[in-house]
């Protein structure tokens, strides 16, 4: 399925910030596909000002307030750009409905198999087979590459993949070098499910090992309520490791381009260092690595999704044998210098 160049196409992909970076190469697909071409992206507020980073974009839309009030409104802005086809990179029926909505002249997604939804699938003109088991990147890049003239299907090599991020300007970074953290590596212990945080104190464990090993400052991020567990692992530390500054989306960016090694669990951060080539140990309990972990081979993913029994939900329902509580700190930091090659 290939088609004229578009004078204008529609991206939705209204969150969250994990999958904003996972679609982030099908964007630069599109781009180099379609150089001339207007791409707009709809997107919830929350994770806006992410978009802002990306300069394959020509605008972003923000949806309106979760009514129907807002929405009309949003669809309204839509419909005035005169899209040439809106591509629905979520598979909801919130996004489908909101692609159908904006009134383009083609409207692509997944096939039923690829749809978290299927009934999604009525909203559109045309869908995609996008084959099952593959990581999400690998599915959105299926998508577009489906639509652009002389595209194939292969799977990307990861060393190769684009992730269209500028630089900005980070006070938090900034704030981090004004207290002396020179070489530094991220642990970033929140996540907004409980069933993927792994303990702080442990975490505070392995900070104390990278500070001993490798000479790193171990910089703890957190976001909003978080503040409270990256004491708690500043706390496990015992002086090795220190508090981020707040931080907003740019500074995740810019401190996570800036790390030499980024420890987390599933969540968005750890998929923005990913987009920054940072080098990452990433802890998995009730997702799969295989679908929407790091995907650069060189990386490493410690998963117990095999013998978790929450698959996919936000508390763990088999207390006290919990899946990442049987993580040790000896596998992180045995997972942490395979990654970093025995340095």
């Amino acid at each position: 399925m290939t088609m004229q160049a578009p004078e204008r196409i529609l991206v939705v992909r209204l969150g969250s910030l994990g999958d904003l970076i996972h679609a982030l190469p099908a964007v630069a697909s599109l781009r180099a596909a379609w150089p001339t071409a207007e791409i707009d992206w709809v997107v919830e507020q929350a994770h806006a000002e992410l978009l802002t980073l990306v300069p394959d974009l020509t605008r972003v839309i923000v949806l309106g307030r979760r009514t129907a009030g807002g929405w009309w409104s949003t669809i309204r802005e839509l419909r005035t750009r005169r899209y040439d086809i809106a591509i629905d990179l979520q598979g909801l029926v919130k996004s489908a409905a909101l692609a159908r909505g904006s009134g383009a002249g083609r409207v692509v997604g997944f096939d039923r198999a690829g749809l978290r939804e299927p009934v999604a699938r009525l909203f559109y003109s045309e869908s995609v087979v996008v084959g099952e088991g593959r990581h999400v990147i690998e599915k959105n890049l299926a998508l577009v590459r489906a639509l652009t003239p002389g595209s194939q299907d292969p799977k990307t090599p990861t060393t190769t993949l684009h992730f269209p991020l500028a630089e900005a300007a980070s006070p938090a970074l900034d704030a981090l070098r004004t207290q002396g953290v020179g070489d530094f590596a991220v642990i970033n212990p929140g996540a907004a499910w409980p069933n993927k945080r792994w303990p702080p104190q442990l975490f505070g464990e392995v900070s104390r090992v990278i500070r001993s090993t490798y000479g790193w400052t171990p910089v703890v991020l957190w976001g909003p309520g978080e503040q409270a567990i990256a004491q708690a692992v500043v706390d496990g530390s015992v002086g090795a490791a220190v508090c981020a500054p707040a931080t907003t989306l740019a500074d995740l960016v810019a401190i996570a381009r800036a790390a030499k090694l980024f420890v987390s669990g599933d969540t968005g951060p750890l998929h923005i260092a990913g987009a920054t080539a940072t080098p990452i140990v990433a802890l998995f309990g009730p997702t799969t690595p295989a679908r929407n972990g790091p995907w650069d081979d060189r990386d490493v993913s410690i998963s117990r999704y095999d013998s978790c029994d929450c698959h996919y939900k936000r508390q763990c329902h088999r207390q006290p044998t919990w899946c990442l509580g049987e993580v040790t700190v000896e596998e992180v930091t045995q997972a942490i210098a395979r990654r970093m090659g025995g340095a």
